[in-house]
């Protein structure tokens, strides 16, 4: 099966210049005096290092294109229509109200048109957007329309489901509550038999498949 490597467009945000090493560590000694301990205690002497290399890992997704990752399509399906899906795609992400995380998973299906992506490269894309401060809203709508972009698909289904520290540990206090989001493009928004479709695979038993 050949490859056809494609250039989409980014769909970064403006750039913006980074602070150094030294005044993220720096504001991280501010945010751990505000937060009424000593940051020159023994316990918390590194403590702004190790946060400053957390942020990096946790918010890597600003250093990579989904579009790249999506650049990569293959065309001999077979004549191959029908849906692809990847289910359970689990996630880490935080909120960008309280910087707080929200962790769940996303089910991702579209129907291809002349070619299909790897599917390795779905899961990619979701873990570019989870990889940056985000809402369970905007991450969703992200995830549809790079795909939708990307491939050019008769239509993408998007469903994010996640449990949002920022409403757990704080302010109301509920825990275990899911927040559920949806995104349709092309013929899943168009067409309810598609979408029923869609939320049957989402819901069914896995039958305890696994490698």
């Amino acid at each position: 099966m050949d490859a056809v490597i494609k250039k989409m467009p980014g769909t970064a945000s403006k750039v913006v210049k980074r602070p150094s090493q030294e005044e993220a560590e720096a504001a991280v000694r501010t945010l751990l005096a505000w937060a009424g301990d000593n940051p020159d205690r023994e316990g918390l002497l590194d403590t702004p290092r190790r946060v400053a290399k957390a942020f990096r890992e946790y918010f890597s997704g600003y250093d990579e294109d989904p579009a790249e990752a999506l650049s990569r399509t293959f065309d001999e399906v077979a004549g191959y229509d029908d849906i692809v899906m990847l289910r359970d795609i689990e996630f880490n992400s935080h909120c960008e109200h309280h910087i707080a995380p929200f962790i769940g998973r996303v089910h991702v299906a579209y129907l291809p048109t002349k070619s299909v992506v790897g599917i390795s490269k779905l899961a990619r894309v979701v873990e570019i957007y989870a990889r940056r401060l985000q809402t369970q809203e905007t991450m969703t709508a992200q995830i549809a329309t790079s795909i939708a972009s990307a491939l050019k698909p008769r239509g993408v289904a998007v469903l994010v489901e996640a449990v949002h520290t920022c409403m757990s540990m704080r302010g109301i206090g509920k825990r275990n509550v899911a927040t559920i989001t949806t995104q349709f493009n092309g013929e899943f928004k168009t067409n309810p038999v598609l979408q029923a479709r869609f939320m049957e695979l989402v819901r069914a038993p896995s039958n305890g498949f696994s490698l």
